[in-house]
């Protein structure tokens, strides 16, 4: 059995890890780490988890727990994962973080979009980015895992085989996004009031939202150049989903059969990617509560442009799940062990 603790287990996020480990056959989990809530029952922060578990919330004291668990699940906000790692830790234990404090390796980026000094620039380079379907044997081997969030995973993932493939302008990409509220996290806020939020849509982070620099290095790195596009986040009154529609101009003459047939290559034989039927567009509903992420592409000849399309589910593929599917691959186990479940309807 692999022994794993959560770091931030009373958020949205790492409710969710809770939720997927404890049915995950070869998982034990020995530590729910929750500073605000420390020695709480955890079935008293979150009653779904009545009779399930009853341990209650420990601290973040991640040297005690790095001697208990074969891995760490960090989900907690930017800087505290790397204020808290070393040597010494990642010698005893594996690390999953799904903050942002070692998705971008430049360390003036990640210190100019998120305002922080980061505490250990040393694991940066180590530290491996886990779309676990572009960088799955980086991962097989690594101790340190930053897993991608939410908008990042959604819009590599929807552009990636084109962009890959010299097919579109990387210069060219225009991203619109849709999120739910969860996406915020649980504390609280005046924006994300009921009031505030429902009955209402609106665009936030324009022209500097944080996820920007982690999308465009990832589609960097694809297209083996620097870019800069733009990304435009919106919240909706809904509780999970992520809905990405994104734009770009074409640099090579092709068809949109020809642009499903590179989608099919790149993931016909991926657990959790869904290419959709010819015009069939994805939608949050159809992937909510799963690992999955569905996705589409149209060629619109009119204006010589490509449109993609991506839905999931941030809570799990844009984060739990994908922490998971992480750890599944770090462990020599089967990638899609414990996230099999079907998305939930309705």
């Amino acid at each position: 059995m692999i022994r794993a603790g959560v770091i931030g287990a009373t958020g949205y996020a790492g409710n969710e890890i809770v939720r997927l480990l404890l049915g995950h056959r070869d998982v034990e989990l020995v530590w729910y780490g929750s500073k605000s809530y420390t020695g709480k029952p955890y079935a008293g922060v979150y009653q779904n988890f009545y009779r399930l578990v009853d341990a209650a919330c420990l601290d973040d004291n991640m040297e005690e727990l790095a001697d208990e668990a074969d891995v760490i699940f960090t989900a907690t906000p930017q800087g505290l994962c790397a204020s808290l790692v070393n040597e010494g830790l990642l010698s005893r234990t594996k690390v999953i973080d799904l903050s942002a404090d070692f998705r971008i390796k430049d360390v003036e980026k990640y210190e100019s979009w998120y305002g922080l000094r980061h505490p250990c620039p040393q694991f940066l380079e180590e530290a491996v980015y886990g779309l676990c379907e572009i960088n799955r044997e980086q991962i097989r081997s690594s101790r340190l895992v930053a897993n991608p969030g939410c908008y990042p995973t959604c819009s590599t993932l929807s552009i990636y085989p084109l962009i890959r493939e010299g097919v579109i302008d990387p210069d060219s990409v225009i991203i619109d996004a849709k999120s739910g509220t969860s996406g915020a996290g649980r504390g609280t806020k005046l924006d994300n009031l009921y009031c505030e939020v429902n009955e209402n849509i609106k665009a936030y982070g324009v022209a500097g939202h944080r996820h920007t620099p982690e999308i465009e290095d990832q589609l960097g790195y694809a297209c083996k150049r620097e870019l800069r596009l733009t990304f435009t986040p919106h919240l909706v009154p809904m509780n999970r989903g992520i809905l990405v529609t994104a734009y770009a101009s074409l640099a090579k003459d092709i068809s949109e059969k020809e642009a499903r047939e590179i989608y099919h290559s790149y993931y016909d034989n991926e657990s959790f990617v869904r290419v959709l039927e010819e015009g069939v567009c994805p939608q949050t509903k159809w992937v909510e509560g799963s690992n999955y992420v569905d996705v589409n592409v149209r060629i619109d000849t009119r204006t010589n442009r490509v449109i993609f399309m991506g839905a999931l589910d941030n809570l799990v593929k844009g984060a739990a799940g994908q922490a998971v599917q992480n750890m599944n691959l770090m462990f020599g186990l089967d990638e899609a062990e414990g996230l099999r479940q079907p998305p939930m309807f309705p």
